[in-house]
């Protein structure tokens, strides 16, 4: 059967029955440990290969009770396993622990994310939901988000994802680890390597700064703005449209306007993406651009609009066929700056007509 790694001995590579740690932090099988040391006299780790001055082994209870607890959740259909609700007290217990600096017992909360990542969640499970519910529980997730392993910042933010899911109350969450807690979830985000980790950090953020306003001022404090819109030129279709919909949740607030006008690569990164990349990322894009126009008209930033092709794209959008709350919002923000952008030999002067503008 395949098992997490951190069960694994790095000597047999079999699943550990009793773990044991030596000085140097590493953890192995009993048996293949005395064997390497007391037998073959050896006076090395043999994972790090440091030097071993000390030869206590020391037993791993927190470890074992994991691997069983683990074992209990994987055996066969004719061995009954415990009670859902043990295993979970008993990861939970585990996940706790990440309070103590102690590397053995990080290590082996790690691994309780592991196995929690693999429950599934729904608003039906209600003791499940209220197990997730334990302030405690959530503290010690977010402290993996920000100090985990790789491994185990991608198992606490897809547990995140199950959780937004089923509209769980991120609000003591945000209110206890406050502007750290987006920070986290942003390096997720900005990840080239674990795209799966990206694309969770992603939703989570969308289901939290949708459901409170106060969030997305935590986010925007968190740097939120500058980091979407540095990674939006570079995103494929499924990545651009979640980051133009928070881009848009942010800027639905006057901090995160700020922040977009001020940056930059803003307004060309959306006009860009308009009419590019889907009649989704379309969408949004007008909305944001409808968003800056309505309540930040400055000359700069009008100017901008024109001179990175995002006049030339809502005009482009006169032309579709039908009606929508989309065109309807083209029309009123060139009626709204019509009179400005007219001024430039690129703005189809068959359209002053269409808009109402006078000379």
């Amino acid at each position: 059967m395949d098992f997490p790694q951190h069960f694994r001995c790095p000597i047999s590579m079999e699943l550990m029955k009793d773990p044991v740690t030596i000085s140097t932090g590493v953890t192995y099988e009993r048996k293949s440990i005395e064997k390497w040391l007391f037998s073959y006299k050896k006076t090395t780790c043999p994972t790090t290969m440091q030097s071993i001055d000390n030869y206590t082994i020391t037993p791993n209870h927190t470890l074992k009770r994991l691997i069983l607890s683990w074992q209990g959740g994987n055996s066969h259909q004719s061995s009954p396993p415990p009670p859902p609700s043990s295993r979970h007290d008993e990861l939970i217990s585990l996940l706790n622990t990440t309070k103590n600096p102690d590397f053995i017992a990080f290590r082996a909360c790690e691994e309780a994310l592991g196995v929690l990542h693999q429950l599934s969640l729904s608003e039906e499970d209600e003791k499940t939901m209220k197990l997730f519910s334990k302030p405690d529980l959530m503290k010690a997730m977010a402290v993996m988000l920000q100090r985990g392993s790789t491994e185990a910042r991608f198992y606490t933010i897809s547990i995140f994802q199950k959780m937004v899911m089923v509209e769980f109350d991120w609000s003591f969450v945000i209110q206890d680890q406050g502007m750290d807690f987006f920070k986290s979830i942003l390096e997720l985000v900005s990840d080239e390597i674990c795209t799966k980790a990206s694309s969770c950090a992603l939703q989570v953020l969308i289901e939290i700064l949708s459901s409170s306003k106060k969030s997305r001022l935590k986010a925007i404090e968190a740097g939120a703005i500058c980091i979407l819109i540095e990674l939006l030129p570079d995103s494929n279709r499924s990545k651009c449209e979640k980051i133009m919909e928070l881009i848009k949740l942010l800027c639905e607030c006057a901090e995160g306007r700020l922040g977009f006008v001020e940056h930059g690569l803003g307004i060309a990164a959306i006009s860009k993406k308009i009419l590019n990349v889907s009649n989704c990322a379309t969408k949004i894009g007008v909305k944001i651009l409808w968003l800056i126009c309505n309540f930040h008209p400055q000359e700069r930033v009008l100017e901008e609009i024109l001179v990175f092709g995002g006049v030339k794209k809502i005009v482009a959008l006169l032309h579709i066929d039908g009606r929508s709350s989309t065109k309807d919002k083209v029309v009123k923000i060139l009626k709204l700056h019509g009179s400005s952008w007219r001024r430039y030999p690129c703005f189809p002067s068959e359209l002053k007509d269409y808009l109402g503008l006078k000379e």
